[in-house]
């Protein structure tokens, strides 16, 4: 499905400040914003610093170029505005860009005309309270990780769904993802593959010892409780970012986010299958146009 509204006015260009492919690949895309009399901004990024963090605001669209990881850190700062992105491949493949060197200059003529669609993503929303006090709280686009800390031994997370008792992880840890997040980390622990318009959660444990051993598939609705149960420090982790402690007398609370992420993708309504077939080595990579 394709639109041809809006048509983007004042567009950011984000790309990661630490890889220098990322740097060359904005300078092309400012020049064909230019051409067409385009407004827009270069900003470079190094998520590694947060306190040099962009300000997306006046903004309707951010182009992100890097790989995953770089879209994810632009996409916490792009949700909260409603800021569309678009990611743009420079380095490792990924799951999240469509757009490469390759096609690069077709698809920004697409996004000029408005022959693109937005796809929304769900988010979590993770509150984490220490003691007894909320602490943190979180937009997860990936996934929210408990995992143990220094001591090498399993730890034990308490799963309350909805109120009540769902059951007890023994664990490396144990991870809550959305499906933008199924094929990441909770991919690596051997979770299910989710279409990524699909709104529901995900819990993978990470090496289950004597506990439940399956991934299992929560409802958008559902709202659940992780409370960290063992008498040794643990660690949560929201989407790769820098951990925080844990300790037996906190615990995060989880649900849907009513934000989504907005991604501008330009491929056929089965792209998700065929680039995770590639990006797989199931299938050799084709030539994109």
């Amino acid at each position: 499905m394709t639109t041809t509204t809006p048509l983007f006015t004042r567009i950011l260009i984000m790309p990661n400040a630490a890889v220098a492919q990322a740097i060359d690949i904005s300078a092309s895309i400012g020049k064909h914003l230019k051409k067409a009399d385009v407004e827009f901004a270069t900003v470079p990024y190094n998520y590694e610093h947060p306190d040099n963090t962009p300000d997306v605001a006046g903004f309707d669209l951010l182009i992100v170029i890097g790989g995953d990881g770089t879209l994810l850190r632009a996409g916490h700062l792009a949700a909260p505005k409603d800021l569309p992105v678009l990611g743009v491949q420079a380095g490792r493949l990924g799951f999240l860009v469509e757009v490469n060197e390759e096609n690069l200059e077709k698809r920004l003529d697409d996004l000029l005309t408005g022959n693109y669609r937005l796809e929304k993503r769900m988010m979590l929303d993770a509150q984490f309270f220490k003691a007894g006090k909320l602490t943190a709280r979180w937009d997860v686009i990936n996934e929210i990780v408990l995992a143990r800390g220094q001591m090498i031994r399993p730890i034990e997370i308490r799963v309350d769904l909805n109120e009540g008792f769902m059951s007890s992880y023994v664990a490396d840890g144990l991870i809550v993802s959305t499906a933008t997040g199924s094929t990441a980390y909770a991919l690596a622990a051997h979770g299910p593959i989710l279409p990524p318009e699909l709104r529901s959660m995900l819990i993978v444990p990470i090496a289950p010892h004597l506990s439940l051993d399956r991934a299992v598939v929560l409802a958008e609705g559902a709202s659940m409780t992780l409370h960290a149960a063992s008498p040794y420090e643990m660690l949560v982790s929201v989407d790769g970012m820098k951990p925080l402690t844990m300790t037996n007398a906190d615990w995060v609370e989880v649900k849907a986010n009513q934000r989504s992420l907005l991604m501008v993708r330009f491929g056929e309504p089965n792209y998700f299958y065929r680039d995770l077939a590639e990006v797989m080595q199931v299938l050799p990579r084709r030539k994109t146009t």
